[in-house]
This record gives structure tokens, C-alpha cells and sequence, in this order.
């Protein structure tokens, strides 16, 4: 898939880990694992919204695109 979830690498600068960003956020552990691994097909702006504004970050640092790496290249 081109686009690359980095919700790991920006979990580990800020020294949170996915356990207390899901209740930061009140997102079940396995939604937020599944959008953690790449495997969501969609992700809400609020729930966007809410990691940005917990995390302190942009969107572009935790969802990134890559050409050339979709299904079948």
C-alpha cells in the first residue's frame, strides 16, 4: 500500500507507548493497532485529529506516501 503509517517511530519520540495513546485518545487498543500496522482501510479525522493534537504532531508525520509501493509492484 503507498501509504505508510509511522504512528510506531512517532510513538517512540514522543516515549508513549500504543497502550497509553489508546486511552488518551478512547480508542480501543486493537482499532488503534490495526491503523498502527497499516491494515485500516480508512481513519477518521477526528480520530486523526485526536492523535495529532495527544502526540503533538502533524498528520504528514504520521501518515506518509510512498509511489511504487502499491499492490502488485
Amino acid at each position: 500500500m503507498p501509504i505508510i503509517v509511522t504512528l510506531d517511530e512517532v510513538l517512540q519520540r514522543k516515549g508513549m507507548t500504543l497502550t497509553q495513546l489508546s486511552e488518551a485518545i478512547d480508542l480501543t487498543l486493537a482499532n488503534l493497532s490495526i491503523l498502527k500496522t497499516g491494515k485500516a482501510k480508512a481513519v477518521r479525522f477526528t480520530t486523526l485529529e485526536a492523535i495529532c493534537e495527544v502526540l503533538d504532531c502533524q498528520p504528514g508525520e504520521i501518515l506518509t506516501y510512498r509511489s511504487g509501493e502499491g499492490p502488485g509492484q
